[in-house]
């Protein structure tokens, strides 16, 4: 036998053992917990109620500081930064309207 071979042959017997090193870890983790198909319930905070605020707003409310700042926050939220207080809630830029009948004086 040649030194080559037996060099080759080594290297075959070397590559082996560490696949059966390979599956042996892998068969030892510990078995993972089931998942379940509910979907997590988490209680909705300050800021979501917020933003749900906001974007129920139209078009013409787009400029409203509050929201501005609400926003600016959720995209700090979403890019890890620390979370700063919420502003305030200011007043809504549409005040609502209430329906009086004309004759009559509120």
């Amino acid at each position: 036998m040649e030194r080559s071979d037996i060099l080759r042959a080594g290297a075959m017997i070397i590559v082996f053992a560490i696949f059966l090193a390979a599956l042996h870890a892998i068969h030892r983790r510990p078995a993972e917990r089931p998942v379940s198909d509910a979907p997590s319930v988490s209680a909705p905070d300050d800021l979501s109620a917020e933003l749900c605020r906001c974007g129920a707003l139209g078009p013409q409310d787009a400029e409203d500081p509050h929201c501005q700042a609400v926003w600016k926050e959720n995209r700090a939220r979403f890019f890890g930064w620390p979370a700063r207080p919420l502003l305030p809630q200011a007043a809504p830029a549409t005040q609502p309207t209430t329906s009086v009948p004309q004759g009559e004086k509120p």
